[in-house]
Order: structure tokens, then C-alpha cells, then sequence
């Protein structure tokens, strides 16, 4: 498994000296957005400040913030796991910037709950239900008579817009007690030491401290993201200002290559290639 790293990945000296040369100078990668995407980034980060001794800087501020930096012109790259809005690609052409987006890899939204959760399986109008208030106890659902605390990614997040999008619509609210967190990470770690708790994740993010939940019937794993079975899959992305050119563009490349590919799925996500 690739090391990941925390929040904010930034590459110095130390790196490329055991990488056994310098970097070349003025020659850097700076990469902001999702968090989805943040492991990813990171290990292609390290795998090509190795290779071609380029500095690499990832942060991870959410998807809505990666657009605005490709935007203001204060990144290379912006990691997305939502197509950019309207209002976004709108704002990007006034300032002279044409965004161009590259699949990296594909994603599940997976479903979520603690491990001592009996139910197994919902329908994406239940989970709808749940998220907009309709459904409030487990027992509506097959579960125990319990409360269900429902939990949601932050508006800026990505992974927030792709959920309402594919469950409970654009322009429908969540349940106003919906209990939100700033991460993947920090959702799975609030629902494997929540009881009654669901929420929904990257599938790259999963282990068994949480339990996923089969959404119509179908589990999430690459197998059924790769088939299309999966009903809540999405692409995950890397925006560039217009094509991609020299290390920008082998950077973007890299999810084509056999180590690009061997990365996405050693970190549990789907080569689309």
C-alpha cells in the first residue's frame, strides 16, 4: 500500500536529494482540491518527485476551492470529484482560463454505517428519505428501533455535490440536524463510533472499522464501479487551464501509465484505463 500522508503534502529538499538528484529550478506542480482525490495526488506526487525530480505541492481544501484556485490562477491543478458548475467554468473563461478535465480515476459514493448495524441493504429513495428528514428511525428500514444520525460532507466538498446529485436531487435540502464533517476521514471516523449512524464515503476510504451498506441491492467494490452495476459511481478528476503541456501533462498522464494504474488500485479506487 502507497504511504499517504497528512493534510498538506509539500516536497523539499530532503525528498529529492534521496531521490538522488535536484530540481530542476522555476520547475514545480502546485495541486489543490478534493479530499477524495487527496490520496491519489499524494502518491503521484511522491512517485513522480522520484522519477523526475519536480517539486510536487497537494493540498486538500475541497473540490469548490480547488476550482476557484485554478481560476485565480494560483494552482496547475485542480483535483475534483465533481464536474466544474456552470457558474464555475463561467467565472474561469471571464479571467482567461479554460478549464480541461482529465478522468483519473473512477469512485464509488459508498453508503455507510457502524459495523453493529444489522441492515445490509437500502434503496436510493430510502437513503433520500433518510437524508431529507422523511425516515428518521432504523426500524423504518429493517434496523432496530433506534435514531439515525444522518451525516453529510460540507457544501464546498465534491463528494457532498455528487451525493445530492445522484440521491436526493440538486436543489433538495438535507435534514437541518444532519451532522457535518470536513473529510472522508473524518465521516468514517464518526460513524464506526456512532451506533446509529450513516454516511457516505470515497471508496478508497473504507476499512472495517465502518460497514458499507449495498445500495439497490449491489455492494460497492471496483468490480461493480468498473460494470456499472454500482449506482452511485462518478469519475474523479484533474482540471487543468486548457490541455496540459510538459510535467503538468505527464502528471495528469500518470493514472494511463502501469505504475499510474498499479497506485489507483492499491489505493482502492477504479483505473479507468
Amino acid at each position: 500500500m502507497m504511504k499517504q500522508w497528512g493534510k498538506t503534502l509539500t516536497v523539499l529538499a530532503l525528498v529529492l536529494l534521496g531521490a538522488g538528484g535536484e530540481a530542476d529550478a522555476g520547475k514545480r506542480i502546485v495541486i489543490d482540491g478534493s479530499t477524495t482525490v487527496g490520496p491519489l495526488a499524494k502518491s503521484f506526487a511522491a512517485y513522480f518527485m522520484k522519477k523526475y525530480h519536480v517539486p510536487v505541492t497537494v493540498s486538500e481544501s475541497g473540490s469548490g476551492n480547488g476550482a476557484k484556485s485554478l481560476i485565480n490562477k494560483t494552482c496547475d491543478i485542480a483535483s475534483m470529484s465533481r464536474s466544474m458548475k456552470t457558474r464555475e467554468l463561467d467565472a474561469a473563461r471571464s479571467k482567461g482560463v479554460y478549464p480541461a478535465p482529465s478522468v483519473i480515476a473512477l469512485d464509488a459514493l459508498a453508503i455507510v454505517v457502524h459495523p453493529s448495524n444489522p441492515v445490509r441493504t437500502l434503496t436510493i429513495a430510502q437513503i433520500a428519505d433518510i437524508y431529507t428528514g422523511r425516515v428518521t428511525n432504523w426500524h423504518q428500514v429493517g434496523g432496530p428501533y433506534s435514531p439515525i444520525l444522518v451525516i453529510q460532507r460540507e457544501s464546498n466538498s465534491g463528494t457532498q455535490e455528487s451525493f445530492k446529485e445522484l440521491v436526493i436531487g440538486k436543489g433538495i435540502r438535507v435534514v437541518r440536524n444532519a451532522e457535518t464533517q470536513a473529510s472522508n476521514g473524518a465521516v468514517k471516523s464518526r460513524v464506526s463510533l456512532t451506533k446509529g449512524a450513516i454516511g457516505f464515503l470515497g471508496l478508497g476510504f473504507i476499512d472495517a472499522t465502518v460497514k458499507k451498506v449495498a445500495v439497490n441491492g449491489v455492494l460497492p467494490s471496483p468490480a461493480s464501479v468498473k460494470n456499472g452495476r454500482y449506482p452511485l459511481s462518478r469519475p474523479l478528476f484533474m482540471v487543468t487551464d486548457g490541455q496540459p503541456a510538459g510535467y503538468v501533462k505527464q502528471f495528469v498522464d500518470l493514472p494511463k501509465t502501469v505504475d499510474g494504474k498499479k497506485i489507483v488500485r492499491e489505493l482502492g479506487f477504479v483505473s479507468k484505463y
